[in-house]
């Protein structure tokens, strides 16, 4: 039996504002994505809004709820949570995790506790939301007392909770604690570099054979015009470059450093110079192109394991076509 691979949308603010993203996520339930995710980052649109407000005009796609374990208490997550899995049984995912240890700096906070609090998090997460009584007392999160459990229980008997990893440790931790993994892929040529370290995870976690969510982020930028398609992905690239993973960069022979430039040029808001910061090997790390192109780019990730693809970025010009797009001419070529 061939392998089933599930689609998702990514959708950044870059996108349009809050009524444009919601739309987004709309057209992608009617145009058979499975699976939605807001980003949540630092001075950006909330995504806990967004996600309550596609809850509320859709009836089939899942939305993958992202959060920021540093500026939110778990008791917070799994409250949201549970609201949420009330509106729409079955059809909602938890985050937990990073994707960088920059973003948070700029709010005077350290990642240096990372791993202990992504456990702690999604150990205690996963604890509200089962309806237990959760006395913790760890090492990030202590002293709750035995009123802290969920007056507002979910519908559904388990909330999956996902794991963003970045860097080696973090995705085998992600494999041996999570419901799944989302890590970003850039460049898609790093996908057996990323798989490697979760599936050490899997097989070192309680149960290696559970239900495993393997989600890949993706920055695509689609349209018939290679070269419009190129010039729309070096935003991305040139804003997010420096953060990616120096493994998955090392497979096309860069490292963060060859970003910097770019990055401190979009920092300025000075979008032409960070564009032309960026060679045609800084835009490997994302897939771009034709349908074809990107369906030839996609294959390489789905070999390597993943069986989810959450697709992000610039997309194309207008969001909305782009989306039909890929539908209609990439989706196909895998179910």
């Amino acid at each position: 039996m061939a392998q089933k691979i599930r689609f998702g949308m990514r959708l950044i603010d870059d996108l349009g504002d809050s009524k444009k993203l919601v739309s987004l996520a709309q057209q992608a339930e009617k145009l058979g994505f499975d699976t939605v995710l807001f980003p949540h980052d630092m001075y950006r649109l909330n995504s806990w809004a967004l996600h309550a407000a596609v809850a509320a005009t859709t009836e089939r796609i899942e939305l993958h709820v992202r959060t920021n374990m540093y500026t939110m208490h778990p008791c917070e997550i799994a409250a949201f949570v549970s609201t949420m899995d009330q509106l729409i049984p079955g059809r909602v995912a938890v985050t937990v995790g990073l994707h960088n240890f920059d973003t948070i700096t700029w709010i005077g906070l350290e990642p240096g506790d990372w791993k202990q609090r992504v456990r702690e998090t999604a150990d205690s997460v996963r604890r509200l939301l089962a309806g237990e009584v959760v006395k913790y007392d760890g090492q990030i999160y202590k002293n709750w007392t035995e009123k802290s459990y969920l007056r507002c229980k979910p519908v559904s008997a388990k909330v999956p909770i996902m794991i963003c990893p970045v860097g080696e440790e973090f995705l085998e931790l992600s494999g041996e604690i999570g419901d799944g993994t989302l890590p970003m892929v850039t460049p898609p040529e790093s996908a057996k570099v990323i798989m490697e370290p979760v599936k050490r995870g899997l097989a070192k976690s309680k149960d290696p054979n559970r239900k495993f969510d393997k989600c890949a982020f993706v920055w695509m930028a689609i349209s018939d015009d290679r070269g419009e398609a190129r010039d729309m992905l070096a935003d991305i690239v040139a804003y997010f470059g420096t953060y990616l993973d120096p493994r998955g960069l090392a497979t096309i022979g860069l490292g963060v450093e060859d970003f910097r430039a770019a990055y401190n040029a979009a920092m300025k808001q000075d979008h032409k110079g960070a564009r032309a910061a960026l060679t045609p090997q800084h835009l490997r790390t994302g897939i771009y192109g034709t349908p074809e192109d990107c369906v030839k780019q996609l294959q390489v990730i789905i070999d390597a394991g993943f069986d989810h693809i959450s697709i992000g970025g610039p997309i194309g010009r207008v969001p909305a076509e782009a989306m039909k797009l890929i539908s209609e001419r990439v989706l196909p070529a895998f179910r």
